[in-house]
């Protein structure tokens, strides 16, 4: 899913391309992708987008008449910028916004269609697709503490709520822990201070490189390449690959859809975590430690 660095990239790019611009048309392919029947679609027609902004993981279209359209595109949208009146690609297209500039596509691959779009008039109507997570990059650390601390949750489930903390998901918050030297699984009212500072400007220094870098990548362009697995990330998407700072195998924790990826050494004190699945499986066989891990052999 594309994270506070991509949304931010996308809006860089998308500024210089239609802001001041009328959208002439929205072509959907897709029935189920609006998901708001007033206003209808056809009220944006021949409106000039006054600005953009980001909801958390949504890019919301400030229009004229105080139209804003708000679109989340979930796990695997990704949005694409063609010429004029480019034609929507089959299987995966869903939308094409039209403008005089070009023609920004939507696409999104697999079978699960989730991403979605919302037309909405006026910003009491906007501000209720804004999770309301903290902006951790615009906050201090007492804010950040107060966030994390509000409930009592584990590392991972906490940085990637968004009621909690703005545009943070999977991907980046492994790499935020791993910088941290935490364990995704801490409980967050148990943390010293000292930790808290510790995520605090890991969060800062993970979220600030990684959107310097997709700047860099994207040039003038417009991002070609979103993905949440980059051959350059510490440990997410690594499993069984070498930590970076230490060289111990990146274990990981696979629960529903997603996972979590960690290093033991760096991050768990060399215990390794149980997953949900496996360790049920092997029950007493399960190795407890990264020295057992090495000396059985296995690969898990």
């Amino acid at each position: 899913m594309p994270e506070l660095p991509d949304i931010v990239v996308y809006l860089d790019c998308l500024e210089p391309r239609v802001t001041g611009q009328m959208l002439n048309k929205i072509r959907l392919t897709s029935p189920f992708l609006l998901r708001t029947a007033v206003p209808s679609l056809e009220t944006t027609f021949g409106k000039r987008v006054m600005g953009l902004s980001r909801l958390g993981k949504r890019i919301a279209f400030g229009l004229e008449d105080d139209l804003f359209l708000v679109l989340h595109l979930m796990i695997a949208g990704r949005l694409h910028w063609k010429p004029a009146g480019a034609k929507i690609p089959g299987k995966v297209g869903l939308a094409a916004f039209d403008f005089a500039t070009g023609t920004l596509i939507l696409t999104e691959a697999g079978s699960k269609k989730r991403a979605c779009l919302h037309l909405v008039k006026g910003k009491e109507e906007l501000a209720r697709h804004n999770p309301g997570g903290l902006e951790v990059l615009e906050a201090d650390e007492s804010q950040f503490r107060a966030a994390l601390v509000k409930e009592n949750h584990t590392l991972k489930r906490a940085l990637t709520d968004p009621r909690l903390f703005s545009g943070i998901g999977n991907a980046y918050s492994d790499e935020i822990l791993h910088r941290a030297r935490l364990s995704p699984l801490a409980l967050t009212q148990r943390l010293s201070s000292t930790e808290i500072g510790r995520l605090f400007q890991a969060t800062h220094a993970t979220l600030e490189n990684w959107t310097d870098q997709l700047r860099r990548e994207a040039g003038d362009g417009f991002p070609k390449k979103v993905t949440a697995f980059r051959p350059e990330m510490a440990v997410h998407g690594r499993h069984g690959k070498p930590c970076p700072v230490c060289r111990s195998g990146i274990q990981r924790i696979v629960y529903a859809d997603n996972e979590t990826n960690y290093c033991p050494r760096c991050q768990t004190g060399g215990k390794l975590l149980a997953d949900r699945s496996l360790s049920r499986l092997l029950k007493d066989d399960w190795p407890r430690s990264i020295e057992e891990l090495e000396e059985s052999g296995w690969r898990i």
